[in-house]
Formats: C-alpha cells, sequence, structure tokens
C-alpha cells in the first residue's frame, strides 16, 4: 500500500494470523472456555463477584453457552471505586507486576493490577495494532503518550515490545524535541493522542520541515481522545501518515482492545481477549449489531482484575459483515460519544464529537476549538472559539462575520443550539501535549 503522501505501507500485515483470522465456531469456542473460567476466578476469589452472583441466585458452573453471559449482572465505575484499593484483585499482591489507576479526582481512584501474563496478553493486543498501520520488528516507534499510572505510554510499549519494534519512549511534553528525534531516528510508527499528533505536525512545519516529504513517518495509532474525519485528515496531510484509531480504557486493560486497520473501517475488538456487547443504557438489554448503543465488556484472559460486563458509558455499535484487511475479529464503530459527558444545553442533549463534526466541514477552520459554557442569567450561554486557517484574511471584518455567522447557523440547524461564534486569531488557542482541553464548564461557578 502507498499512502497519500506516497509511502509504502505494508498492506495486509499480521501479529497473530491464528487469532486475526480465526474461524468464528474456533473464537466462540474459545471464548466460551474462557468465560467459563473468568467467572468461576471471579466467584471464587473476588468477594464483590461472589456477593452479587450470589444475590442474581447464578451459580458460575453452570455457564454453558455464550448467551449465559446476559443472565450476568453489569460491573459499574463505582462498583470498582468503592473496592479500592485491591478489593477487585484475583490474585496475591506477590504475584501482580504492576499497577495502574485513573486520577480519583471525583472519587477514589479506580485500581487495575497486572500480572506477568496479563502484560504479556496487553503487549500482544497492542502489537496487533502496529501491524494494523503497517508497522513490525523493523520499525522505529515513537510513544509520545504520557507515561505512569495512566495506561497509554506504557501499553503502546509492551505493544513494541512483544512485536520486537526499536522504542522511543518520548512521553508527552517538550514537542520540539519530539519532532528532532522523528526526523534524526527516522522513526516510522507515531503512537500519541491526535491533538497531540497534530501539535507535533505543526510544530515541524514551523521549524521548517515538511513531514509529509521529510520524514519516514508513515503510520499513526491515536487514541485516549475523540477524533473528527477532518481532525484525522488533517494529520495525515500534513505528517504523511495514515492514521488508525486505537480504543481502551484502563479498568479494561488500556489501549489495545480495539483498534482500526488501513481501511478505516471500524475498529477490530480483541475478541480472544473480550467480548463486546452493545446495550440499551435505558433497558440494559443487549441490542443487534448494528444499533448504537452503550458498549460494555467482558475480560476473557485477565488473571489480576477481571471484569465481567463492565458498563463503558462509551457510545458505539458492532459493525456488520466482513472486513476488507481478511480479519474475522468483529470490529466496533469508532466512538461518538459517552453517556456520562453528554451536557445539556437549554433542555438540548448535545455530545462534544457533534462540534467536531460540524466544523469539520468548514475549509476556512482548523482543527483546533474551545467551547465555553456560561450563564446569561438563568439560561446556559455558549461561546465556541475557533481558529481560522493561515490563508484567511483574519483583517477583513466582514468576512470574520459571515464565517462567524455561517458556523453559528450550522452549528444552530444541527445542534438546535443558539451559539456565540468567535473566530480567534491563529494559535491563540491553548496547545496540550496530550488530550486536548475542548470544554470549560463555568456553570456551576455561576450559581
Amino acid at each position: 500500500m502507498v499512502n497519500s503522501s506516497g509511502k509504502v505501507i505494508d498492506a495486509e500485515r499480521y501479529y497473530q494470523p491464528e487469532i486475526e483470522m480465526i474461524n468464528r465456531s474456533e473464537l466462540e469456542a474459545m471464548q466460551l472456555q474462557r468465560l467459563q473460567a473468568t467467572v468461576l476466578n471471579c466467584y471464587q476469589n473476588i468477594g464483590y463477584y461472589q456477593r452479587t452472583l450470589d444475590s442474581a441466585g447464578i451459580d458460575p458452573r453452570f455457564i454453558t453457552s455464550l448467551s449465559d453471559l446476559q443472565k450476568l449482572p453489569f460491573t459499574n465505575k463505582q462498583d470498582l471505586r468503592d473496592a479500592y484499593p485491591f478489593g477487585m484483585f484475583a490474585v496475591d499482591m506477590v504475584d501482580v507486576q504492576r499497577l495502574h489507576a485513573s486520577s480519583g479526582t471525583t472519587g477514589n481512584a479506580t485500581v487495575v493490577g497486572y500480572t506477568q501474563a496479563d502484560l504479556d496478553n496487553w503487549g500482544d493486543a497492542f502489537a496487533r495494532c502496529i501491524a494494523l498501520v503497517g508497522g513490525g520488528p523493523e520499525s522505529i516507534l515513537q510513544i509520545a503518550y504520557g507515561y505512569g499510572l495512566f495506561t497509554g505510554g506504557l501499553g503502546a510499549h509492551e505493544g513494541g515490545i512483544r512485536m520486537g519494534s526499536t522504542i522511543l519512549p518520548m512521553s508527552a511534553g517538550n514537542t520540539k524535541r519530539q519532532v528532532q528525534m522523528m526526523s534524526d531516528f527516522g522513526v516510522d510508527i507515531l503512537a500519541c493522542t491526535p491533538s497531540y499528533a497534530l501539535l507535533i505536525a505543526d510544530t515541524a512545519i514551523e521549524l521548517g520541515y515538511d513531514p509529509a516529504k521529510d520524514f519516514k513517518i508513515s503510520g499513526a495509532i491515536l487514541g485516549a481522545e475523540p477524533c473528527s474525519e477532518s481532525m484525522r485528515h488533517e494529520i495525515e496531510e500534513k505528517l504523511g501518515v495514515t492514521v488508525v484509531d486505537i480504543y481502551g480504557l484502563s479498568e479494561v486493560m488500556g489501549p489495545g482492545v480495539s483498534c482500526e486497520c488501513r481501511y478505516q473501517n471500524g475498529l477490530h475488538v480483541a475478541e480472544d481477549q473480550f467480548i463486546i456487547e452493545i446495550i440499551d443504557p435505558e433497558t440494559l438489554q443487549v441490542l443487534p449489531d448494528g444499533e448504537w448503543g452503550e458498549v460494555v465488556f467482558t475480560t476473557l484472559a485477565k488473571q489480576c482484575s477481571p471484569l465481567i460486563r463492565y458498563r463503558t458509558h462509551d457510545i458505539s455499535r458492532i459493525l456488520p459483515g466482513d472486513c476488507q484487511c481478511g480479519r474475522t475479529l468483529r470490529r466496533m464503530d469508532r466512538i461518538t460519544g459517552r453517556t456520562d459527558d453528554m451536557l445539556i444545553i437549554r433542555g438540548v442533549n448535545v455530545f462534544p464529537n457533534q462540534f467536531a463534526e460540524v466544523l469539520g466541514g468548514f475549509t476556512e477552520l482548523t482543527s483546533y476549538y474551545q467551547i465555553t459554557l456560561t450563564r446569561s442569567g438563568p439560561m446556559d450561554y455558549v461561546i465556541l472559539k475557533v481558529e481560522p486557517t493561515s490563508d484567511f484574511h483574519f483583517d477583513e471584518v466582514k468576512s470574520i462575520e459571515r464565517l462567524e455567522k455561517r458556523i453559528a447557523d450550522e452549528l444552530n440547524s444541527n445542534l438546535q443550539v443558539s451559539i456565540e461564534v468567535q473566530l480567534v486569531e491563529p494559535m491563540s488557542i491553548e496547545r496540550f501535549e496530550g488530550k486536548a482541553v475542548r470544554i470549560v464548564d463555568l456553570r456551576d461557578d455561576m450559581g
């Protein structure tokens, strides 16, 4: 495969073809065996699951089919917080090789432990993602996710180890040095957040590089935050790469739970390690393939921190049909939002991603924007700051006013919300070396 910048990408590369191209009947037999072992492990070694399964009248030894999964109770994030720190561990601490945890800014942190086998499985899952973007043992993998309790950096690191790639563990920050290393070391795969990939690209251009021509980089594995199609295309054009979206969450494992292939038509789920369900968040009933709902995962291979039917609050769907890449693992659609980050603005339900999708239709704009929620009297008031491209005539007042009105009208038409649009000077919206801060909600501060 040759991408839009003429860089060669291994079109059909696999890390574990025996899993990625497995026959569905063989996969389901494997899943059932692992599900039975997981449920029994949870019941015997985690007090929370013993109590919930007993309360539901479920004997874990009588799981005889994959459909029996729907009889099992859900697990929520609060359940993990209530078990802080190690109440959801199924192994002794002597067997725990690593700990990761959420920030805990809204209560107890959620703590996840990994045995060596857990780390190996995690590495295998991320290594598949490296292959999905054309990487292999000969690749130089620049990891610009944050290292630490956040699972991004070390998850990608485990994948690089399992693949046998050369790892450049940059972490996030020091962007000019990121660019220098990418150029000097001949990096071909980048792993970071979408907003940071765009910042790296813009910084390289400011330093006089043309990354699409000057750099060897050909693929980017981007995750941990939403990325609109327009932002994806901008990154691909500036860096000269193929961008694949990766999904994961620390409670379930970390990055690598699913990932796109070069066809960018859904994220292949590591179904040997997880069972994915899509449920109606109101009725809690499982939805058929193709219908949007809340993503639920059950782990199948985790020793330390197994989870049964964990509600992620992420919104997606299972895509029916086969993928052109030949993988038989089912695909989930890209995350469109979260049931718990939905904004209610003057009684209207709005997801942050909807702003990005609308703004992506304006060629005069960059991918940088920020939403501020305030109040005007008793009513919600929304200010949207957007940056124009460098060739926009920012000194022409009428041009600014016309573009602001077009954006406001389009947002109002799509979201049914009145928004004040402010076109701001290029480079005036703060850049973040990691996850971008898109929304500033000041409503609670205003009484």
